[in-house]
């Protein structure tokens, strides 16, 4: 055995073992910078030695191709499903049936409570440990290949831990997370797109995408809790067994998941759960029950495509009538202003509601929403009330049309619109409190300051504590103020505040895209900070020289000029710079010497992933020598840089014939400048 091979098998090893606590555990014991330094590390040993990729390679969860469409899938064994009970006496019917079949009617069975996950079915066969195919439900017997999108969740391990069997088919609900939910329908709502219902359509949308790199990015889920097919190997005696089984072979299963004793028992356990509901970070529409035993299983046997031994109990149903009383508008994290319902009180699904969300304005003229309206609220996700429509037949003579405020109702900035989308924006930023969180975290990101280790979680406790309210107070932060919060050791305090230092010293566009100036992202940023070469330069624009900046119109460059035009982010820039926060500055273009720009003129598209660079360093590294990087290929482009597992960017170049550097070529490109 070679030293590479060797080395490629331990780093397979490694990483599987970092997801297998990552996602299975809930327990990560690295961190994402040395986790992603292994990754690079395999990638550039495959790339080297192609017959060391193998398929349960971490590096192939996501393939670079787009499918043509889904092969048909034959389960081995029949995907069943359930019979359904909408009330107690459902249930109480279910374990006299199952008492009485099992000639023991004086006895308390011992079933397995589930919660019902409103997601999408799905199976997947591994022989002798590594994932072989993945398919959806479909009609119980045929479903659709989607190994390759499935492959794409964290959760779905590529090898089985453990003594796995020759074969086996393991069934589990892939779901979608609220938090995944909300950020998909948000960046669905910045595109003009339209917004998914619930949790439950983003996800099947998900998991039938041809390209699996978009399966990827809706950042899916998966739970575990049954088998099919199973070749070889001892099978368990029941369904508690089977789930400890399954956990054993590295297969996330539900921790909600309880063995419970008697009707009595599951019917404590459905009103518990759906008492917290709400809390739970996925959508469930009600509860599994399953004989236990796996002996009364095979007794009780199967019934038309049902199982005997087994019934769902179902939540209530999640649509109610009511009167809208009134429209507010909430700034989120993003400073998107939604408009919210303000309800006549209520019930749906057991729930009081008096708040619903109606997305965007686009949308309350699309429904023809008025204050004063008889509404049909519907719990979109069990958590996010929503109305679905009006009953105009029943609108009051006085019922009005609501207006989007001009200014923030947190912070009284300015609210703009960006054309071509359909959300409406507060300009505040950093400085609406509204905001806060989620642009510290854009601030903190590895593409913008890269403060390594401040993380979500720490960044709600520091913006709820009051302790970090701009970017500018992470670093007046010490030992006393993080030794206070939650899960904070001394040993992670002085990690933290060495990269804060770190992070002090960054570059001009690293800072501009860290500031969360709406419609600035990277590129905007590289370009504002090429072209005026200072940030005393842009602060001093006038709005005709920024929108003299190639690539940016009238709706960007009015954004720009209103964010440094405010007084608050005024203040906020000196006090970075007070507090030790600096940048290499230079020239503006239009006055730099050309031979102090050698690479003038050049425009690089990068795609793949570099090896001994990231694409980030890569562009820094090109911009600084006066090329220009660009998203997109063209005739006009100079290069394209492919790294491994390249785009369609690559495809578009050989179909224009543009030159083609790999990472050697990138290289002696930069030396050559």
């Amino acid at each position: 055995m070679t030293q590479a091979t060797r080395r490629a098998a331990e780093l397979r090893q490694l990483i599987g073992h970092y997801d297998y606590q990552y996602y299975v555990l809930d327990d990560p014991t690295v961190g994402d910078a040395e986790y992603d330094r292994l990754m690079v590390e395999l990638r550039a040993l495959e790339a080297q030695h192609p017959d060391l990729q193998t398929p349960d390679s971490p590096t192939q969860r996501v393939s670079g191709n787009v499918a043509a469409g889904f092969a048909e899938v034959r389960h081995g064994v029949p995907m069943l499903s359930l019979d359904n009970a909408f009330d107690d006496e459902g249930i109480v019917n279910f374990d006299r049936r199952v008492r009485e079949r099992l000639g023991r009617i004086d006895d308390e069975i011992a079933y397995v409570a589930e919660p019902k996950l409103d997601g999408l079915a799905v199976s997947l066969t591994y022989r002798h440990g590594r994932l072989a195919v993945g398919a959806t439900r479909g009609d119980g017997a045929t479903g659709e290949d989607i190994t390759a999108n499935l492959k794409t969740i964290g959760a779905v391990p590529l090898q089985l831990r453990g003594s796995a069997p020759d074969e086996v088919e393991v069934r589990g609900e892939v779901f979608m997370p609220y938090k995944a939910f909300e950020a998909l329908n948000a960046a669905q709502v910045a595109a003009g797109e339209r917004t998914y219902a619930n949790p439950r359509n983003a996800a099947a949308g998900s998991l039938r995408q041809l390209d699996a790199r978009i399966t990827q990015s809706r950042r899916l889920d998966v739970y575990f809790y049954a088998v099919g097919r199973f070749d070889g190997g001892e099978r368990a005696d029941g369904q508690t067994a089977l789930l400890k089984l399954l956990a054993s072979w590295g297969l996330r299963t539900n921790p909600e998941t309880r063995q419970v004793l008697g009707v009595q028992g599951c019917l404590d356990f459905y009103h518990a759960l759906g008492a917290r509901r709400a809390s739970l970070r996925y959508q469930i529409d009600g509860v599994v029950y399953k004989v236990d035993a796996r002996s009364d299983q095979e007794k009780l046997g199967f019934v038309s495509r049902a199982p005997r031994w087994a019934i769902a109990h179902k939540f209530p149903a999640d649509e109610a009538q009511t009167v809208l009383n009134d429209i507010e508008f909430q700034v989120g994290r993003t400073g998107v202003l939604t408009p919210v319902a303000r309800l006549e009180p209520v019930q749906v699904a057991g729930v009081t509601v008096s708040n619903a969300t109606l997305h965007n304005m686009d949308e309350v003229t699309r429904k023809d929403v008025h204050i004063g309206d008889t509404v049909i609220v519907r719990r979109a996700g069990d958590v996010i009330p929503e109305i679905v429509r009006v009953l105009p037949e029943r609108r009051p003579a006085g019922a009005r049309a609501p207006v989007m405020p001009e200014t923030c109702p947190v912070c009284g900035s300015k609210v703009v619109r960006v054309e071509g989308e359909s959300a409406a924006r507060c300009s505040g930023a950093f400085t609406c409190p509204a905001q806060r969180k989620e642009a510290l975290r854009h601030f903190a990101s590895r593409r913008s300051l890269d403060i390594e280790g401040l993380g979500d979680k720490l960044i709600d406790q520091l913006v709820e504590q009051d302790i970090v309210r701009m970017p500018s107070d992470i670093y007046e932060l010490d030992q006393p103020k993080l030794l206070g919060l939650d899960r904070m050791g001394e040993k992670s305090a002085v990690k933290l505040l060495a990269a804060i230092s770190r992070s002090r010293q960054t570059t001009l566009p690293r800072l501009l895209n860290g500031l969360g100036i709406p419609g600035v992202g990277e590129s905007t940023a590289r370009a504002l900070a090429e072209h005026f070469g200072s940030l005393a330069g842009l602060q001093a624009a006038s709005l005709d020289a920024i929108q003299a900046v190639p690539d940016i119109g009238p709706v960007v460059g009015a954004s720009v000029a209103n964010y440094f035009a405010d007084a608050r982010h005024q203040n906020e820039l000196a006090r970075l710079r007070a507090l030790g926060v600096t940048w290499p500055e230079g020239e503006p273009a239009a006055a730099a010497r050309e031979d102090a720009l050698p690479l003038a003129g050049v425009t690089v598209v990068l795609t793949g992933t570099l090896d001994g660079i990231t694409r980030d360093e890569a562009a820094e590294q090109l911009t600084t020598r006066g090329a220009k990087v660009s998203g997109s290929v063209s005739k006009k482009t100079s290069y394209v840089v492919a790294g491994a597992e390249p785009g369609s960017k690559l495809a578009r170049a050989q179909e224009l014939g543009v030159p083609v550097l790999d990472e050697r070529g990138l290289r002696e490109l930069l030396q050559r400048a």
